[in-house]
């Protein structure tokens, strides 16, 4: 199936499966082409894809240069020594999981003077070495909102690496209950391999990658 095939299909799966559950279907949908080469990203725009996502700056710094319009999307741990870099090269940070590398986002965007969204990443799973402590979510919004000016527009996460249903749905429902305390419009949850659960549990945005796009290279 080619990636035209691919996405279609997707929105087709998101749109009913959001149907069982009462919910509209304006759900994001955010392709990551991490590994996956730049004809192919480029066709994925062309066929109507809105929001592209990688997990590494430079990587991302070769293959998005003049891609057709889309939000471009940091999935990445964000290292402050290459704030500015990330800064330039997307639209969104969906990874700011501490107080440093906030304050060094807000900063990049102030010098270079380029708005940039952003989502704190919660930690919800055993297996995820990043991510902030869902109990301190909200003061960390709050102070980056107020001391550093980044709109910090919700929660991003990952969930938990498991066959089991259960530990997903309640770390995803963990996710949604720290979304609702630190507000924005976006619940960034939900993969390849849970985003139905996630959709379940309140998803605004799903993250997809070997679903639209095959096996990496």
């Amino acid at each position: 199936m080619d990636v035209e095939l691919r996405i279609a299909s997707m929105r087709e799966r998101i749109a009913e499966a959001a149907r069982r559950c009462g919910r509209s279907d304006d759900i994001a949908l955010v392709g990551v082409t991490k590994k996956h080469p730049r004809e192919t990203v480029v066709l994925a725009i062309e066929s109507g894809l809105h929001d592209v996502a990688e997990n590494y700056v430079q990587e991302a710094r070769a293959k998005y240069v003049d891609l057709p319009p889309a939000r471009r999307h940091f999935i990445g741990h964000v290292q402050t020594n290459k704030a500015k870099a990330i800064v330039e090269t997307f639209d969104v940070v969906q990874s700011i999981d501490r107080l440093d590398a906030g304050r060094a986002i807000a900063k990049a965007a102030r010098t270079l003077g380029k708005p940039v969204r952003a989502l704190l990443q919660i930690n919800i799973s055993p297996t995820e070495r990043f991510g902030v402590d869902p109990a301190d979510a909200r003061a960390l919004a709050e102070r980056l909102r107020v001391d550093e000016g980044l709109p910090i527009d919700g929660v991003m996460a990952i969930g938990p690496q498991t066959e089991d249903r259960n530990e997903v749905a309640r770390a995803f429902e963990r996710a949604a209950e720290t979304f609702a305390e630190v507000g924005g419009t976006t619940l960034s949850i939900g993969m390849s391999g849970d985003w139905e659960q996630a959709i379940r549990s309140g998803s605004t945005m799903l993250r997809i990658g070997t679903a639209l796009f095959g096996a990496r290279a």
